[in-house]
């Protein structure tokens, strides 16, 4: 795919905005697969495999030849797990610092997923394009204000503490996207910068994820983009038992269905895989 040039961390600290990555991609009209790179220890399903600099940026290098339209890097494990402890400032900038810049130059929009505002911060300098905030502009105070400054894309992400089964999952993600973009107009974040992510796997029941998924239709109502990352989920498990690499066939399915239900970006670990399945649904659909 034919991408215009990326702008430099040098552009970037000049004009404070980079050139959107992700109107130009949502311009093409198609599923837009964004590829999982986590730099951690300790991730549900690839914790430890890319942690070495030179596995990560071979990694990244893969998915972009595997057709990759976004990399989405992440230095702390996002992983819902009560009693997790949170990665320091220090510890999650290291992890990302010797792959960052190398990665950033394969010519692809890059997404930092973190929920720390100087993380973010340091990564859009590296040239960066999207802001992935899991808890969607209501963790860290300094996150809206930042992806305003830079005039950036957000991922705004549903999360809750802990899941509970008695409520209504999509009441409850509502509310939160309602008041996740209270804050984004607040800070002065465009509207057509900011994408929606229901949160597949995060504080929800595994029945409330697959609802999501059901679901994603309802979500249309905000008229912003939808992102799905189902990939390797427990809810999965739920339905077959399996470990997070056998959960490629479920995860597949997930994918094909959050597309038909109005998905406009698929974010997942198997890129080669997922892109397949997209392209060849596509072309089965316009051959109707």
């Amino acid at each position: 795919m034919s991408m215009a040039r990326r702008s430099s961390p040098a552009d970037g600290a000049k004009s404070g905005v980079a050139a959107d990555p992700l109107a130009r991609l949502l311009a093409l009209k198609r599923p837009i697969m964004m590829g999982i790179l986590n730099v951690t220890p300790d991730s549900f399903s690839d914790g430890g495999q890319f942690q070495e600099p030179q596995s990560a940026i071979a990694q990244a290098r893969r998915m972009v030849t595997e057709g990759a339209d976004i990399l989405d890097i992440g230095g702390e494990s996002t992983r819902p797990y009560v009693g997790m402890a949170p990665v320091s400032l220090d510890d999650e900038m290291a992890r990302l610092e010797l792959v960052l810049p190398t990665i950033v130059g394969l010519g692809v929009p890059v997404s930092i997923d973190t929920i720390k505002a100087k993380v973010a911060a340091w990564a859009l300098d590296q040239g960066a394009g999207i802001v992935n905030d899991v808890w969607g502009l209501q963790r860290d105070p300094d996150m809206a204000r930042l992806v305003a400054e830079r005039g950036v894309p957000v991922v705004i992400m549903h999360n809750r503490d802990a899941a509970d089964p008695a409520i209504d999952i999509v009441a409850d993600i509502n509310a939160f996207f309602a008041r996740s973009l209270e804050i984004a107009t607040r800070a002065g974040i465009a509207r057509d910068k900011i994408v929606l992510d229901p949160g597949i796997g995060f504080g929800k029941t595994p029945e409330q994820s697959m609802i999501a998924i059901a679901k994603l239709a309802t979500f249309k109502s905000f008229g912003l983009p939808l992102l799905v990352g189902a990939s390797r989920k427990r809810f999965i498990n739920h339905v077959v038992p399996s470990e997070p690499d056998q959960r490629l066939p479920g995860s597949l399915a997930a994918h094909l269905l959050a597309v038909e239900n109005g998905a406009a970006i698929i974010r997942a670990h198997d890129v080669s895989e997922t892109v397949q399945m997209l392209r060849v649904a596509s072309t089965i659909r316009s051959s109707r």
